[in-house]
């Protein structure tokens, strides 16, 4: 009996570090049935230990006890050992080594939410809402998510393969190689008068490498030129609070960001944004779709909600919750869920994601292979001649198509994206009516 109070007594301590307790829970009953559930777990402890089929660890036993204790109490609350600790502190930092893909668990399966950009699981086209129902031979049913991520990582240029199940299609399987993952948060591009920004993830320097992208884009196209800016955050899983907050006030002048609401009401945080916006007010389209999560629904929430950008896509993922890493000195870290998000109006993004103002799917677009001569009043039999005296600048409907396909041409549009295309055509048409109204 001595052991297993010793037990429950140490399992205790090792929970109670760095976690303030509430002082609700600090009655005389309480703490009895505290004491009486541990006692239950110290003989538990003691039976495994003795009579498992296999010998197994006293630190085995108790990391696998917390992280089931955590897992069991939503899919972002985890146990960290000190190798994975190390491994998230890398990953923060813009680089880690897997397949590159963010994933949560759901009824006992991996569900991917959304692969990064250029990284192995990105090539072999994994897509957020994958389910991954086998890792090698191994079954994914029964383990833990950590345990899941933790056989998806492994030794640079090694195999890895995957059992897929997507949608109604029969489960497939996906041979991935191991590589190390650099994100580069922030990508940009020109897209004629239109700068372009693409944001996969949120780390240590996303809003840096933004605000330089912002900078290089307006030197490229002319301030003066610029009609307007589209902000990629299609399959972004999320990242670091305090990047989201920094990303979104670079488009504010004012107003909240965000709040995050916990269990205690005196713990509620706002954040607001400060005078200064880096797009100097121009139109802004915000692309979001279902591996949108987390750090990157806050950016659009915000967006949104202030009327400062206009958002275009499909409904994000819905990870609405603050997950806070609390260091176990010796011991790795855990992270524990302790608030949700909120946007300025006061709406959850908990498992109900932010609904874009324009509702567009991906689509291919194609050319349409016309097999017969186009029909115009030109062709109609006894059409009118053209006047005697034509204006010296009109040009002929042939040649206007010409000029019109060169002038396309000039710009990086990538057809295969159809909502990225959307998006441009609307803030082109945002500046059209503009500039007439003006």
């Amino acid at each position: 009996m001595k052991r297993k109070l010793a037990i429950a007594a140490t399992a205790l301590a090792f929970l109670s570090v760095g976690v303030p307790t509430p002082q609700a829970a600090e009655t005389p009953d309480n703490t009895e049935e505290t004491y009486r559930l541990l006692d239950l777990f110290g003989d538990v402890f003691e039976r495994v230990r003795r009579d498992y089929v296999e010998e197994v660890g006293d630190q085995e036993l108790i990391e696998a006890a917390i992280n089931g204790m955590l897992t069991d109490l939503d899919p972002h609350s985890s146990y960290l050992n000190a190798d994975n600790f190390k491994d998230m502190q890398v990953q923060t930092r813009g680089e880690f080594g897997g397949l590159g893909i963010e994933v949560t668990m759901e009824n006992g399966l991996i569900k991917v939410v959304s692969p990064i950009d250029d990284t192995p699981a990105f090539r072999a086209g994994l897509q957020p809402g994958d389910l991954i129902t086998h890792i090698g031979d191994e079954e994914v049913i029964g383990l833990s998510l950590q345990d899941a991520v933790d056989k998806m990582r492994g030794p640079v240029d090694t195999d890895l393969t995957l059992t897929i199940r997507r949608d109604d299609q029969e489960p497939f399987e996906v041979t991935l190689t191991r590589a190390i993952i650099e994100i580069r948060s922030v990508r940009s591009r020109r897209e004629g008068d239109i700068g372009y920004l693409r944001v996969t993830s949120f780390s240590n320097k996303t809003f840096d490498t933004l605000e330089e992208a912002v900078e290089q884009l307006k030197e490229e196209i002319g301030p003066e030129n610029v009609k307007g800016w589209v902000l990629d955050l299609r399959n972004n899983p999320g990242g670091l609070l305090d990047q989201a907050v920094a990303v979104s006030d670079a488009f504010l002048e004012s107003g909240e960001i965000v709040s995050t609401r916990a269990r205690d009401a005196d713990e509620t945080q706002r954040f607001n944004a400060r005078e200064g916006d880096l797009t100097d007010g121009k139109p802004i389209v915000v692309l979001i779709n279902d591996g949108s999560a987390s750090a990157s629904e806050i950016v659009a929430g915000a967006l949104q909600d202030h009327r400062r950008a206009i958002v275009l896509g499909t409904k994000s993922f819905g990870k609405g919750s603050v997950q806070t890493i609390v260091p176990l000195p010796g011991h790795g870290a855990m992270r524990l869920t302790t608030a949700r998000y909120y946007t300025p109006s006061g709406r959850s993004i908990q498992a109900l994601g932010i609904e874009p103002d324009i509702r567009v799917k991906q689509a291919v677009i194609e050319e349409i292979d016309r097999t017969f001569p186009r029909r115009s009043e030109a062709t109609l039999r006894g059409a009118l001649d053209l006047p005697q005296n034509p204006q010296e600048d009109a040009v002929p409907e042939s040649e206007a198509e010409d000029q019109a396909v060169e002038a396309d041409g000039e710009e990086e549009v990538r057809p295969e994206d159809y909502q990225l295309t959307r998006a441009l055509d609307l803030l082109r048409g945002l500046a059209l009516y503009d500039g007439r109204q003006g």
